[in-house]
């Protein structure tokens, strides 16, 4: 995080702990705060706002009037017609007290946010979330992709909205939108000036979709869409447990909340073939559902979900339906410092055509784990893989495993993965020095993870022994 922007953070989140002694929690204040940043950054940028709800109005009012008049301004926005009103709908003031406003108010003003970057605004946010995650607060990460990779997967996946005339985007667990935004950001830098503002509107307005299960990241989504001049919809829903609505997408772009917590029950849905309670799992499947036939994805998944029960049932599945072309093995400690424990990858896929060959690039072995403050997360880290990935974004580029300098690049045919039962956990091919040296161990929470992986592993492969034997015995 930039200097600045750190200084920014550390300013906002210093204020945080006053206004915690009147009474607001962390949620409320960066719920408040994002209200105030809209304001100020939708005055920036000349974002449509009524004048009499805007931030040149709101910054010159002070006491018990600038109370009165921020709880009508959140209420009369939320009246507006659609973003806008959608943006604030519901939202209440929790300040008690107006020199607290005032202040924070006064703080947002003196900061040019606009001119910092593209997306700061949803940079500061993130940061407030790491500081709230450094104070042991649980579930920060659950809406928090690290930018980094996000755009190494758009680069990947090349979502072009140029590619045919109802071309859309989703993702379906939105979280603050930044699957969306790196979509959109990724076609503007590409096409510039190209492309006329009546063709560039319609794009805006008709391309991009999600679905969110929470409120407030739901709402900073909306927030950032709205100061883009992006106008699509993202919902506030359950993407697993509501009906198949029939809506239907080009590309879907998506890192399904981890763990276990919400609704932890079988869906009943029609339209998915394997019952299980695993919500990455069923992701998958909901997302093999919303693709159009030809429609391509890339899905953020933590390791036990590739080798969870049900796992090979589905990837079985996956592998008949579609071409499970990549799959990117994260470096340790990618999603810090909000889960650390985690390690994840990314799978790539296209609808329509059955697996011939897996490619797995390995960004793991042998690569130091990701810190906050010594070892980032950066591109470099990923610049050889969209180099080997290719510029195909069906992953149908001439691959070599030699374009990769450690032989992180192994392609796997599905008579391999077939052998492995689907389970693309199982290959390893680097050996891991690491483990050699003892000052450089993983963490505690990691070593248990891949202790629990092998057993299991090695329990289900005793279980079809032990079926082998018996039915042997029956015959």
């Amino acid at each position: 995080m930039p200097m600045q922007q750190t200084n920014i953070v550390n300013k906002l989140w210093g204020f945080c702990h006053i206004l915690r002694h009147d009474g607001m929690d962390y949620g409320d204040y960066v719920e408040q705060l994002t209200y105030l940043l809209f304001l100020k950054m939708a005055e920036e940028r000349v974002v449509p706002i009524p004048k009499e709800y805007s931030w040149a109005v709101l910054k010159t009012k002070s006491g018990t009037e600038l109370t009165d008049h921020y709880n009508d301004l959140l209420r009369g926005l939320s009246k507006q017609s659609g973003l806008l009103g959608a943006i604030f709908a519901e939202a209440l003031s929790k300040f008690t007290k107006p020199v607290n406003l005032k202040k924070l108010i006064d703080l947002i003003d003196e900061i040019d946010w606009s001119g910092l970057n593209v997306d700061v605004k949803a940079e500061a946010y993130e940061g407030l979330l790491e500081k709230s995650a450094a104070e042991g607060k649980k579930g920060a990460g659950q809406f928090f992709t690290p930018r980094v990779l996000i755009d190494a997967i758009v680069q990947c996946v090349k979502p072009d909205p140029r590619a045919s005339k109802d071309f859309t985007i989703s993702d379906p667990a939105a979280g603050t939108g930044g699957f969306i935004l790196a979509a959109y950001n990724w076609f503007y830098k590409k096409v510039g000036g190209a492309i006329n503002r009546d063709d560039l509107d319609k794009i805006k307005k008709h391309t991009y979709f999600g679905t969110e299960l929470v409120a407030r990241p739901r709402r900073l989504c909306l927030m950032n869409l709205y100061l883009h001049g992006i106008e699509s919809q993202v919902r506030l829903a359950d993407s697993l447990y509501e009906p198949d609505n029939g809506d239907r997408f080009d590309v879907v772009l998506t890192n399904p909340p981890f763990g276990t917590k919400g609704a932890n029950q079988v869906p009943e849905r029609q339209d998915f073939t394997v019952a299980t309670s695993n919500k990455q799992l069923n992701f998958i499947q909901h997302i093999l559902t919303i693709l159009k036939p030809g429609g391509r994805a890339a899905v953020v998944l933590p390791d036990n979900v590739l080798f969870e029960d049900k796992a090979g049932e589905i990837f079985k599945i996956l592998t008949q339906d579609c071409n499970l072309h990549t799959v990117l093995r994260l470096p340790r400690g990618t999603f810090t410092p909000y889960s650390q424990g985690v390690k994840a990858n990314v799978i790539f896929f296209t609808k329509g055509l059955p697996t011939e060959n897996t490619w797995i690039y390995d960004a793991r072995t042998n690569v130091p784990g990701i810190t906050k403050m010594d070892r980032p997360l950066s591109p470099a880290h990923f610049v050889e893989f969209v180099k080997v990935y290719g510029d195909n974004s069906n992953g149908l580029s001439k691959r070599e495993e030699t374009d990769s300098k450690e032989e992180r690049w192994k392609k796997f045919s599905i008579e391999q993965v077939k052998e492995k039962h689907f389970k693309l956990d199982s290959f390893k091919w680097l050996k891991d020095e690491d483990i050699e040296d003892s000052d450089d161990l993983p963490e505690p929470e990691e070593l248990i993870t891949d202790a629990l992986s092998a057993l299991k592993e090695a329990s289900d492969n005793l279980d079809k022994i032990y079926a082998e034997l018996t039915n042997g015995e029956n015959k």
